[in-house]
């Protein structure tokens, strides 16, 4: 008897619907094709026990499994409920109806409960533009799916259930999320504060012009100084997620199977990798693609602590992503392409001992062992880092001062404020929403210059001998300036305080 159910593959971070064909015939045998991996041709094995011991038995004949299309790799362990239920009705022990109406997935376990699978959130969108009445996954994965509305997603935690479903026995809800209260709950309640920072004006600062534009910044300064929790709580000033951008991070972050029971994701994320990370842990990548820091810190913030502790080659890959906001990953039979639309923020010693140009700190470096330091990272990254600045160490007087600073609440609020000048003036582009995403065509557009600014910067120009790209920088930043004050023009004293942001540009940094 042949019997047809619905199962779903992820690449990238869009599902591909798998139609798993079961033929029980006269004979012996388990027949599995269809480019299936070691992990679904182990299924048998799951299956058979998993089903010994909930009273129900596979069949002794033969059994031919076809996955289409035939010609896509199908990987990993989330076949096996499909596969079972296909067996089932193929074999008549349960009722096969309604089969075709439902996409199932899940990973047995001998006892027959089920793990959790990756990817739930974009088969559940697959789903539902297909058509399908609903979905059964495991209950772990329940919340993420059940953010498709429209679609019936019922979370299992073992195979009967759903074979008492389809027998008209169970009484199985699906689950029901409000999107909406989902998304708007603990909003305000940010983990890391600016209150807590003493002192650091001017690094705040810098870090609010970074929020409102998304500006890449790099922090230059000794141990101590505040670099890591300046960093930290540049997420509590960003503006809220928009509900697409929600959707698109949490798509990215159930692909890589990081969602734990968690529905969705409505703060910004933050990651953090150590230095010794590998060009594919950075990037995304492997046999089987998977998304890699910089597309799990879409629509958040990628923080590289330490810059030239990095291998060269693992910041040279990240050049690309940070242009483009995306990365594409090319195997011999396909291609994917996950979205990377970050925010950069490094931070790093201005030299090996920590201490260059401090003072008070014996410089324990040479001028041959500084430029080596410094040389680990390319002109062509840094031109790509909008905002350098230098952070120094917090005096006691202010480090003991009982006052408290302004709030993340208080400066998130500017932020929004600028970034809904720059949603207005976008608006009508597809895929720039603030100013760090203008290309060239834009910035000559929207930052045009008076005479007396034009000439600000040629000066400038010419003193720190900046790059054409420094120079689309530097009005990208003047632009963002002006959004924080409301000013329709980019203005001198835009430029000015734009142009103090490239401190590594400056000749003499070193010296």
């Amino acid at each position: 008897m042949l019997v047809k159910v619905f199962g779903s593959a992820v690449f990238g971070v869009e599902a591909t619907t798998i139609t798993v064909e079961v033929n029980i015939d006269k004979g012996i045998g388990y027949h599995l094709v269809g480019l299936p991996d070691n992990a679904i041709k182990e299924s048998s094995y799951r299956i058979a026990a998993a089903l010994k011991n909930n009273e129900y038995h596979f069949p002794g004949k033969k059994i031919i499994v076809n996955m289409a299309p035939a010609d896509l790799r199908k990987e990993g362990s989330a076949y096996d409920l499909t596969l079972t239920i296909g067996i089932l009705a193929a074999s008549n022990q349960i009722k096969m109806d309604e089969i075709d109406k439902y996409i199932i997935m899940g990973e047995l376990s001998l006892d027959g409960s089920l793990q959790p699978i990756k990817g739930a959130l974009p088969i559940a969108i697959k789903a539902k533009e297909e058509g399908f009445k609903g979905f059964f996954l495991p209950k772990q994965n329940v919340k993420e799916a059940a953010i498709v509305a429209g679609l019936d997603v019922y979370g299992v935690e073992n195979v009967l259930e759903v074979i008492d479903f389809f027998n008209g026995k169970g009484s199985l809800e699906p689950t029901r999320i409000d999107t909406r209260a989902e998304f708007y709950k603990d909003l305000d309640f940010p983990e890391f504060d600016f209150s807590d920072v003493k002192g650091q004006e001017s690094i705040k600062r810098c870090m609010e012009i970074a929020a409102a534009g998304g500006h890449n910044i790099i922090l230059i300064g000794p141990p101590g100084a505040g670099k890591t929790m300046l960093a930290k709580r540049l997420p509590s000033i960003l503006p809220p997620m928009t509900l697409r951008e929600a959707l698109e991070t949490t798509k990215i972050h159930s692909v890589a199977g990081k969602l734990k029971e968690v529905g969705l994701m409505n703060q910004r994320p933050f990651r953090s990798p150590h230095h010794t990370i590998s060009n594919v842990a950075l990037v995304g990548g492997g046999s089987y693609p998977q998304p890699g820091e910089i597309s799990m810190a879409h629509n958040g913030v990628l923080f590289l602590d330490e810059l030239p502790e990095f291998k060269r080659d693992v910041l040279e890959v990240m050049r690309q992503p940070l242009e483009d906001r995306e990365v594409t990953i090319s195997r011999a039979k396909f291609t994917v392409t996950y979205p990377s639309s970050f925010m950069l923020v490094a931070s790093m010693n201005p030299s090996p001992s920590g201490f260059f140009n401090d003072p008070d700190a014996p410089q324990t470096s040479s001028p041959h062992e500084m430029q080596r330091y410094l040389s680990k990272i390319s002109g062509p990254l840094l031109d790509r880092i909008d905002i350098h600045i230098e952070v120094t160490p917090v005096p006691f007087e202010k480090l003991s001062d009982d006052r408290k600073a302004e709030a993340s609440v208080d400066i998130r609020k500017r932020v929004t404020a600028a970034r809904e000048f720059q949603s207005f003036r976008f608006q009508e582009m597809e895929h720039i929403h603030y100013n760090a995403q203008m290309n060239t065509k834009h910035i000559r557009e929207f930052c045009a210059l008076d005479e007396e600014s034009k000439q600000l910067l040629k000066t400038a120009m010419e003193r720190l001998n900046l790059s054409a790209r420094a120079y689309d920088r530097i009005l990208k930043v003047s632009r963002t300036i002006a959004d924080l004050e409301a000013s329709p023009n980019v203005g001198p004293s835009h430029i000015a305080e734009a142009i103090q942001y490239r401190s590594l540009d400056r000749d003499g940094w070193l010296g």
